[in-house]
Parts: structure tokens; C-alpha cells; sequence
């Protein structure tokens, strides 16, 4: 088999990055840095921020300006650099992206504004606005289901032939939902899974051109999407062999978004070399139980650390 082509040049595993915080509840530089160092030196294609990885639901604008910044700084351009932008507002989209650009942004992904039972229509104006003004290929996070509004894929085709630059999308959703979008919109976009990658060889047979998981497991998710992109059958065989070991770490995690940033974020900082304590979650946050622990540290062995 052969993956994708990507039109854009943007392909491959960006781990999108927790917030790290200190015992004051402050975003902790050091760690933030050890972790942008630990996913180049992982093997990340490119790194992401901003997602519900990050908590961004628990950040205020300076904050998020801030992480933006910090890990610009930190990539300094030796990976792509992504950053989700989920402003309420046009003028807050425009501006987040500008400053995300700013910092050394290559690539923003825009969410829907969080109105529901709008007319579809509105919701393309509102990316079409954004589009215009941004400076930047933009990419589009579609939840079906899983978000409060989504596109369908027909005005997703119309977006894209309206604004060009709306060239990528995070497809959140099932590998045979992957495969009909590619169907659907005539393959105008460079799709990144997500899911945490739970159905990735399959995702990438449908047409992805790679995927943005959480940064705690992200690296032996590069090794399978690199043996996948090799085609032959020893290299697929392989992948999907490190795909079945991962499953039921992903299923533990994928319970909830507030269970996978408990126990991924502590699994995260163990390989990272940092204490565990530095995966704390910002309040209101679950806390873990001693065998989510037993299990976590189970995983943080069997993974080993991140240089």
C-alpha cells in the first residue's frame, strides 16, 4: 500500500502538548520546554497546541498567548508547528492566528464557534472570514458528534473552493468516516486523524495523511505511521503489531478527555524524567486513583523514557 500524498507538505504524527503547571497552579516553562524537546526527539513530524490535551478549556487568553510563544520559541523552527485556534469570535480567530503566526506558527486549525443550530451556511462565512485575514494554510477540527457544531462535507467542499487556504482538516471520527470525507470533497484536503490514533493504520489506509494524538504515546504511533508510509507487507505487518500492543492504552485513556489528561499527562512526565506530580491536572481536574497509578506506571516502563 502506499499513504496518502499530501498537497500541502504537512503529513505525519504532531503530538499535540499538555499544559504543565507548578505546585502554584502556574504554566511551568522548564517543563513545557522538556516536553517540545522530548517530541523532537521522539521523532514528531511536527508538533501541535492547544487542543483538549492542553486544558485549553482552563487557560485565559494570556495564558494561551503564552503557550503559543513559549513553544514557538522552543521549536524554533526544526518541526512544522500547528496551533488550534477556538476563539469565539472572528476578530479573536483573525487575532489568535495572526499572533500563532507571529510566534512561528506554520499551520493553524480553526474550531467552530460553540453556537449551535445556526444555519450551516453562517458557519462557512464564519471560517471564510477568518480565511481571509489569517496569512496562514488553516485547518478545520470536525467532530461530528463529538463537538457542538460540525460541517458537513459538502460545505466543507464549499469552503475550500471559496477560500483555498482552508486546505487541511482534523477529522475527528472513524476511519470509515475518514474515508468518506476524502470521498466527498474530491480529496481537496490534507486530513489529520485523531481519536488518539485508535483506528490509525486504518485511518491512514482511508486517505490521512497522518494524525495528532496526545504527546504521552506518541512516538511508537510515528514508528507505525513510518512503517505504513514503507508499504511493503513485512513494514505493515509490523505496524499493525505495535498498533495491536498500544490498543489497550488508548482504550484506557480514551474513557474520557478528563481521564487521558489525569493519567497521560503523569505518563507523559515519568518519560519525560520529570515527577509524576508534574502531570497534575488544573482544577477542577479528576484526580488519579492508586491503581489508575499502577496502571500508568505499568505503561510509563513499558514505553520507557523519552530522551
Amino acid at each position: 500500500m502506499s499513504l496518502a500524498d499530501s498537497k500541502t507538505g504537512f503529513k505525519g504524527v504532531y503530538p499535540i502538548l499538555y499544559a504543565f503547571f507548578d505546585a502554584d497552579g502556574r504554566l511551568d516553562r522548564a517543563a513545557m520546554r522538556r516536553q517540545v524537546e522530548g517530541c523532537i526527539a521522539g521523532g514528531a513530524h511536527g508538533i501541535a497546541v492547544m487542543g483538549l490535551a492542553t486544558e485549553v478549556g482552563k487557560l485565559d487568553l494570556g495564558e494561551r498567548r503564552q503557550l503559543v510563544d513559549w513553544v514557538g520559541e522552543d521549536i524554533a523552527g526544526r518541526v512544522p508547528f500547528a496551533v488550534t485556534v477556538g476563539e469565539p469570535s472572528i476578530r479573536g480567530q483573525i487575532e489568535f492566528v495572526q499572533g500563532a503566526k507571529a510566534a512561528g506558527a506554520s499551520w493553524a486549525i480553526l474550531q467552530p464557534p460553540p453556537v449551535p443550530g445556526a444555519p450551516e451556511i453562517e458557519y462557512v462565512r464564519f471560517f471564510g472570514a477568518v480565511a481571509d485575514k489569517a496569512g496562514l494554510p488553516l485547518g478545520i477540527q470536525n467532530a461530528p458528534g463529538l463537538m457542538a457544531t460540525s460541517l458537513s462535507n459538502a460545505a466543507l467542499k464549499t469552503l475550500n473552493r471559496a477560500h483555498p487556504n482552508v486546505c487541511l482538516l482534523k477529522g475527528e471520527g472513524p476511519a470509515i468516516y475518514i474515508r468518506q470525507l476524502v470521498e466527498e470533497t474530491e480529496g481537496a484536503f490534507d486530513i489529520f486523524g485523531g481519536y488518539a490514533g485508535i483506528q490509525l493504520p486504518d485511518t491512514l489506509r482511508a486517505g490521512a495523511v497522518g494524525m495528532i494524538p496526545a504527546a504521552d504515546l506518541f512516538d511508537p504511533q510515528v514508528r507505525i505511521y513510518e512503517l505504513m508510509a514503507r508499504g511493503d507487507a513485512a513494514s505493515v505487518a509490523e505496524a499493525e503489531r505495535l498498533h495491536r500492543d498500544l490498543l489497550p492504552l488508548i482504550v484506557f485513556m480514551m474513557t474520557s478527555v478528563e481521564n487521558f489528561v489525569c493519567y497521560g499527562k503523569r505518563l507523559l512526565a515519568t518519560r519525560l524524567g520529570l515527577a509524576e506530580e508534574a502531570g497534575r491536572g488544573r482544577p477542577p481536574a479528576q484526580q488519579p486513583t492508586a491503581f489508575g497509578m499502577e496502571i500508568m506506571r505499568h505503561w510509563a516502563k513499558h514505553l520507557g523514557p523519552l530522551s
